[in-house]
């Protein structure tokens, strides 16, 4: 057990590594992603409400030390800390020349107040220099990487326009290894036409290219989005709660005791959010996941 949890929890890791609790700082570094500007793509994953998963980041137009600044405000009611984690959330955070990373990520993570930095990328936007400069940040202080994979299914990667064939992901979870990140994997379960044995294949799959972390997310359709357009046309569907919790143990279960579950469901603007509605309550959710966990005696790890 971890602190009387069933599974191997960030705010667990947290404590355990930096001796307190961290809060994020959500930031946006200004860029976009190569399935959106024509690269490889347009339009994005089918799933992206535009904001490139940073509708919690803050805005855009600031600077970085403005953006700072107003996400310290914005999570001032919940923590009272002086380190947090600065998180560069929207969009493919290094897709852009690596002179502009190192100009943005450097004074960042050299603040006293940072205690780690956090990119969220794609594993086919990792070229060799950036790689380099990932290995000179980790020797400064912490880093994380986030990569969002969602799907082990090449023929699900093609339905939401992914833009890059999963055999792309191990070895750069190895190569981020070698620079000295660690990473977190990001998952969506009940994307459309995928069964529980497609979500639990991609959990084997993130768990054997060795990520340290995973988020699990909830699939939300939001309006605006291409999956919008499929859902008003019978084409996806949302979860129910007892099917998402169902699977969500069964995940649990399969991932290894050491890997850090950064997230057991996720947060949709509700001001966008079609479905599913029950994902509103987070709270109830995480109890009754909980509850599963329990009455089923699932402890993370303990289908290996």
């Amino acid at each position: 057990m971890w602190n009387g949890r069933r599974y191997h929890s960030l705010d667990f890791c947290l404590k355990e590594k930096f001796g307190e609790k961290l809060y994020k700082l959500s930031l946006d570094g200004g860029m976009t992603c190569p399935n959106r500007d024509g690269s490889i793509s347009s339009g994005g994953c089918i799933f992206c409400s535009g904001s490139g998963s940073g509708d919690f980041a803050a805005q855009r137009c600031e600077n970085i030390g403005q953006q700072l600044a107003q996400a310290k405000a914005l999570v001032a009611e919940k923590y009272q800390g002086s380190r947090f984690i600065a998180y560069f959330q929207s969009f493919t955070n290094t897709y852009a020349p690596v002179q502009y990373l190192r100009e943005l990520f450097l004074p960042v993570i050299c603040r006293e107040d940072i205690a780690a930095l956090d990119i969220a990328t794609r594993p086919d936007c990792l070229e060799d220099d950036k790689l380099s400069l990932i290995a000179e940040l980790a020797k400064i202080k912490p880093v994380w990487v986030e990569l969002g994979l969602q799907s082990s299914s090449d023929r699900t990667a093609e339905l939401i326009n992914r833009g890059y064939p999963s055999s792309v992901y191990p070895p750069v979870v190895s190569r981020l290894h070698k620079a000295g990140a660690e990473v977190i994997t990001h998952m969506i379960i009940g994307l459309p036409g995928e069964s529980k044995e497609d979500m639990l294949r991609t959990a084997r799959f993130i768990a054997n290219a060795g990520s340290d972390g995973i988020k699990l997310q909830l699939l939300h359709i939001l309006r605006g989005t291409e999956l919008f357009n499929m859902y008003q046309r019978g084409q996806a569907a949302a979860l129910s709660e007892e099917e998402y919790i169902s699977v969500l143990c069964d995940i649990i279960a399969v991932l290894p005791e050491e890997m850090v579950i950064h997230r057991l469901t996720g947060d949709g603007d509700k001001k966008i959010l079609a479905a599913p509605l029950w994902s509103c309550n987070k709270r109830r959710v995480l109890n009754l996941i909980n509850h599963e966990l329990k009455k089923r005696n699932i402890i993370q790890g303990c289908d290996l």
